[in-house]
């Protein structure tokens, strides 16, 4: 009886290894295709929304470029006619037509550099709601321009520039968040004579922001193999601090994560794990030539692992249909 017993035991012994072996296989397969799973949806998720982010910051860029070189174009005739106030109005007047995205040009000069202006002489040719383009004389102790960051700049650094995201209000709809490219005006001793601009308003950003987004939503090439997403995506520009200029949203979105922000000040580009407004998201940044801003793109995390479940539950039904053919298979002999 004994040696039946014994015998028993180290029968069942074989079929408790291999149940055992199979397990682990199971599970180290499982494990296996869900972490590869995983890693490829990374990979495509990158591939997709940097792809984007890509033609977000392409289009931008293309669009300073141009305010860029227009502004160049007005600065040089401002350059070339500044012996008197009448002579630099008439100058801004020339060329303030030429490119449409540019809300206004202005030349900020020097306290009594035209004694008969006065301390604060900025000319300013703008276009107003009404469309084509209007001349204001906007210095004054309310608008004290050499107060401003970008003058300060602009006039210790002696530098080309676009400044940073600034509010400018004063009652009229000519108030608005803008941004400003900026160069100096030094006469033959280099001492400033002004500083010469190009305003922007923000509105324009969210209108191409909007415009990427829906051409990505439409594409059905783009879109063909979704793996469970809804695209659920937004766009963001960000400041190199980090502080919202544009965005496509109802909210505003406030982002939180302190390395995340580090990385926009070295002009690094990658994906981050973020809260914005509270909420996980995975955020696509890179910098847009010619200024310093970066395009983000921005998607809720369960968004992005969304297709991580299904892939897991099948992954799962099939280590336990194996290990319940082995025992099956194991229990008949």
């Amino acid at each position: 009886m004994h040696t039946e017993d014994t015998h028993h035991i180290e029968h069942k012994r074989p079929k408790r290894y291999a149940l055992a072996i199979a397990f682990g296989s199971m599970i180290a397969f499982a494990s296996a295709s869900t972490w590869i799973c995983y890693r490829s949806m990374q990979a495509e998720a990158y591939s997709r929304y940097m792809g984007i982010r890509n033609v977000v910051a392409e289009r931008i860029s293309r669009i300073i470029r141009g305010v860029e070189i227009n502004a160049y174009s007005t600065f040089q005739e401002v350059e070339a006619n500044h012996g008197t106030a009448d002579e630099v109005i008439e100058a801004l007047k020339r060329k303030a037509n030429i490119n449409l995205d540019v809300r206004g040009y202005f030349a900020a000069f020097e306290p009594e550099y035209f004694p008969e202006r006065g301390t604060w002489f900025e000319p300013y040719i703008y276009q107003p709601e009404k469309g084509g383009f209007d001349f204001r004389q906007v210095g004054s102790a309310r608008h004290n321009y050499f107060t401003s960051d970008w003058y300060k700049r602009c006039k210790a650094t002696g530098s080309i520039f676009w400044s940073d995201p600034y509010y400018y209000y004063d009652g009229t709809a000519m108030s608005g968040h803008y941004t400003t490219f900026v160069k100096p005006l030094f006469d033959h001793k280099g001492d400033l004579v002004c500083v010469l601009g190009a305003d922007m308003k923000f509105e324009w950003l969210s209108k191409e922001l909007e415009w990427v987004e829906n051409s990505c939503r439409g594409n059905e090439e783009l879109n063909k193999h979704h793996l469970f997403k809804e695209f659920d995506f937004s766009s963001i520009i960000l400041s190199h601090d980090g502080n919202c200029i544009a965005y496509t949203g109802e909210e505003a979105p406030n982002i939180i994560k302190d390395d995340f922000k580090s990385n926009l000040t070295k002009q690094k580009r990658g994906v981050a794990r973020v809260k914005i407004n509270g909420k996980p998201y995975m955020i696509y940044y890179g910098p847009i030539e010619f200024v310093n801003w970066y395009a983000a793109i921005a998607v809720p995390q369960w968004d992005f692992l969304k297709p991580m479940l299904p892939a897991s539950v099948i992954f799962l039904f099939i280590a336990i249909v194996g290990m319940s053919l082995l025992w099956y298979e194991l229990k008949k002999r």
